[in-house]
């Protein structure tokens, strides 16, 4: 289940579409993931080691990802949000595919 942005809702002049994207934080350290290139919108939430994050965006926004420790951070990456799409069904999100598959291959051998 997806819970509706109610602190930060998407702008309803938006013309784009919103997708839902998810985003795993595979480091050991506090990450907070923004999205800042769509007018009117503010988008932050802190992601701990191992978390998955599971947000809607409009489809032309980027995930920056910000590591560092308390009082300083990077901007680490900056990732299309169109890269993170939860696809529907039984599929793998596409950031997990070449992952998975490499397992699998690996585990049969």
């Amino acid at each position: 289940m997806i819970m509706p942005h109610i602190l930060d809702p998407l702008p309803q002049d938006s013309s784009d579409r919103e997708i839902c994207c998810c985003y795993v934080n595979s480091t050991s350290q506090i990450q907070v993931a923004r999205i800042t290139n769509v007018h009117n919108w503010y988008f932050e939430r802190v992601v701990f080691p191992g978390q998955r994050l599971i947000f809607e965006a409009p489809s032309y926004g980027y995930l920056e990802i910000h590591t560092g420790m308390m009082a300083s951070s990077i901007l680490s990456d900056k990732i299309p949000c169109q890269q993170l799409i939860v696809l529907g069904g039984d599929e793998p999100p596409p950031f997990s595919i070449p992952v998975a598959a490499s397992k699998l291959e690996y585990a049969n051998k």
